[in-house]
């Protein structure tokens, strides 16, 4: 196995952060990015950041995605 000097750095949005300082239609647009189906982000957005499934806050904390990318 490699020493984790050489394993890439994931790079982690604040999911939690921007869930509770966002408006429903910005939450929306994070979730659009992460591939959520339209049908559950009318269910997702008003639920607060703990209560999204597992998988789904560590998709959206590990994609990639910066503040500058939801506008």
């Amino acid at each position: 196995m490699k020493s984790s000097k050489y394993l890439p750095k994931i790079g982690t949005f604040d999911g939690a952060g921007f869930w509770k300082n966002a408006y429903a239609h910005q939450r929306g647009n994070l979730l659009r990015l992460v591939k959520v189906p339209d049908d559950q982000i009318k269910v997702l957005v008003d639920k607060a950041y703990h209560e999204l499934p597992p998988p789904l806050r560590y998709e959206i904390e590990t994609s990639g995605i910066k503040q500058k990318d939801l506008g």
